[in-house]
C-alpha cells in the first residue's frame, strides 16, 4: 500500500466527511465540497479520523491520490486556501468593483475580470490581490488565470507575480 495512502486524516471540529452513493462530501465552516468516489476505494470514519483503504492491490495508486484531494478538501472546509498576486510596473493597478476585479495593466483597455462562484478577491493595495476559497484546485485556477493577463517578463520583471515567486532576470543585449 502506498505511503500516502496509509495516512489517517484528522477531522477537526466541525467537519464532516460523509458518502452518500459514489460521491463523499466534505462539510465545514467555510462550505461544502464534493467528489466523486472512484469504485476500489473504500472509507471509514471513526472518532474523526477517516481511513482509506484499496479494495484491490490495483487501486492503490488511486487510493493515495483520492487520500490527498480528500485531505485538501477538509483543510479547505476548515481554514481555507490563499494565494497572494503582486503587480509589479508603473501604472499596474487592481481594485474591486463590486464583485469584478479591475486591472490595469498596461494594455489601452482595463481588464474586468469576474468573480467565480465559490472564490473571494480582495485587494489589501493598489498592487497586491488575495484569491481566497475553500478549494484549492479552484483558487489555483482563478490566480493562474489573473497572472495570465500579463505574465512577468523576464527582462524588466514587470507583470502579474506570485508573491513568493522568484523572476529570473535576463541580460539586455550589448550594444
Amino acid at each position: 500500500m502506498s505511503r500516502v495512502a496509509k495516512k489517517p486524516i484528522n477531522l477537526p471540529k466541525g467537519v464532516e466527511l460523509s458518502t452518500q452513493g459514489e460521491t463523499l462530501n466534505v462539510k465545514g465552516p467555510k462550505g461544502t465540497l464534493s467528489i466523486a468516489k472512484p469504485a476500489g476505494v473504500d472509507v471509514n470514519v471513526d472518532n474523526g479520523v477517516a481511513n482509506l483503504s484499496p479494495a484491490t492491490p490495483a487501486d492503490d495508486a488511486i487510493t493515495g491520490t483520492i487520500r490527498a484531494i480528500l485531505a485538501n478538501m477538509v483543510k479547505g472546509v476548515s481554514e481555507g486556501f490563499e494565494r497572494k498576486l503582486e503587480l509589479v510596473g508603473v501604472g499596474y493597478r487592481a481594485a474591486m468593483q463590486g464583485k469584478d476585479l479591475n486591472l490595469s495593466l498596461g494594455f489601452s483597455h482595463p481588464i474586468l475580470f469576474k468573480t467565480p462562484e465559490g472564490i473571494t478577491i480582495a485587494t489589501p493595495t493598489q498592487t497586491e490581490i488575495l484569491v481566497q476559497g475553500a478549494d484549492k484546485q479552484r483558487v489555483g485556477e482563478v490566480a493562474a488565470k489573473i497572472r495570465g493577463f500579463r505574465p512577468p517578463e523576464p527582462y524588466k520583471g514587470k507583470g502579474v507575480k506570485y508573491s513568493d515567486e522568484t523572476i529570473i532576470r535576463k541580460e539586455a543585449k550589448k550594444a
